[in-house]
Parts: C-alpha cells; sequence; structure tokens
C-alpha cells in the first residue's frame, strides 16, 4: 500500500489533470479546496473545512467550497458519509482502500477500523443469499472508551442515550409517581431499552418486548444502571 503522502501527491494530479479536462471554472480557489482537505484527517464537515480555509487566508464563498467537495465527491477524490444525526462529513476516499467506522453516541467521535475477517464474512453472507456485492458501509454505534471511563454507575433514564441497555435499579418520587410507573409495568430489576430519546421531549424504552412512552418528568424519577456485558 502506498505511503499517504505518496497517495496525496498522486490525488493532487490527478485532481489537476481530471479538473482541467473537464475546463471547470475557477479552478485555482477549487485545488485550495482540495489541497486543505488533504491536510486533513478522518472526518470533516463543510463548515469545518470552511473555516479551515480562513485560517490559510482563503476567503471563499460558502456556497463555493459545498460545490467543490460535492464535485470531490462525483471524481471520487472523496466520501460524503451521513450518520444516524443527519449531520453530512466528508472523508478522503482512497482507490483500493476500505474502511469501517464505530461511531460514539455521546460525543460523537468517529473511529475507523478495518478487519479483513469481517469483510470476508460480508462477502460470503452476499454469496450465501445470491447477491454479487458492489459495496458496503458498516456503522457501529457505541460508547468510546473515553466516555465510558467518565461514565457514571447510576443515571435517571432521561440521560441515558438512544441504543442504551439498562436495569431500573431505584424508582424515585412519591408513592403517586411510584404507582403510575408500575402501572406501565415498570418495576426494579427490569431490563430497559432505550429506544429513542432525543434529550427533549417524550422518549420511548422497549420493556420486554412492549414499547412505553414516557415524559421527561416521569424519566427521571427512574434510576437506572448500565447491564454488564456478558457476551
Amino acid at each position: 500500500m502506498p505511503h499517504t503522502h505518496t497517495l496525496h501527491k498522486q490525488e493532487k494530479e490527478q485532481f489537476c489533470k481530471l479538473f482541467k479536462q473537464d475546463q471547470l471554472t475557477d479552478f485555482e480557489d477549487r485545488f485550495a479546496v482540495m489541497e486543505a482537505f488533504m491536510q486533513t484527517d478522518g472526518h470533516v464537515s463543510s463548515a469545518q473545512m470552511i473555516e479551515r480555509l480562513i485560517e490559510l487566508g482563503y476567503r471563499l464563498e460558502p456556497e463555493f467550497v459545498r460545490d467543490t467537495l460535492k464535485l470531490m465527491c462525483q471524481y471520487g477524490f472523496a466520501s460524503k458519509q451521513q450518520f444516524d444525526n443527519g449531520e453530512i462529513l466528508y472523508e478522503h476516499l482512497h482507490l483500493g482502500q476500505h474502511h469501517d467506522h464505530m461511531v460514539c453516541t455521546k460525543c460523537r467521535k468517529i473511529v475507523e477500523f478495518e478487519d479483513p475477517q469481517l469483510e470476508t464474512i460480508q462477502v460470503k453472507a452476499a454469496e450465501r443469499y445470491g447477491f454479487h456485492l458492489l459495496q458496503h458501509k458498516m456503522e457501529m454505534y457505541g460508547i468510546c472508551e473515553q466516555c465510558m471511563s467518565q461514565r457514571r454507575e447510576l443515571l435517571p433514564l432521561s440521560e441515558a442515550p438512544r441504543g442504551e441497555r439498562l436495569v431500573i435499579v431505584r424508582l424515585d418520587g412519591g408513592p403517586m409517581a411510584r404507582a403510575r410507573l408500575m402501572a406501565m409495568g415498570l418495576r426494579i430489576g427490569d431490563e430497559v431499552d432505550v429506544i429513542t430519546n432525543s434529550g427533549q421531549g417524550q422518549l420511548v424504552i422497549g420493556v420486554d418486548y412492549k414499547r412505553i412512552v414516557l415524559g421527561r418528568g416521569m424519566a427521571r424519577k427512574l434510576m437506572v444502571q448500565v447491564k454488564p456485558n456478558t457476551e
């Protein structure tokens, strides 16, 4: 596999050739966007690219930067990723390379990883169902090591991230609140899956294959802890 610096040099040369060949306008400014993009690591938004260009002394229209990023995707120099929070991010697209993503649902950090065994399993799965695999994208969502180290053992359900599996350990509030929660079928020791939680308004949980909708006030009265991972 070529060294990253060599790859970047080759891609800049290809960028010049393809963009000049198609006689695209404002080539010098577009090349400036390309150079700034190649200096970034990981995933960047169009807003971050605009900030980066300002730091480098360029004053380009935001729409021009977004259009150039779109063209870079069109010509195969960049890849556009849209994760479950709706944010659109761009990353380098090197020919012959593929990786998947792990996304922290708490801090939104994205970790790239490669696993040859996983790639083989995916190809075999496609063959088993009669598919000729052309491309694929895998995103794994969880909590990163840094966020795990900062995590509280006990927290109100209202603060639990979507996708979390938890155990109810305490019902707070007065007798009326506790009676209402128990009437919903929620009891100490129950395992709870957080289906939706946007941080405001209602959230949806799953308990014993049932969906239960809770307001934030009631969710704050349910104290939960992380279910130990026994897999």
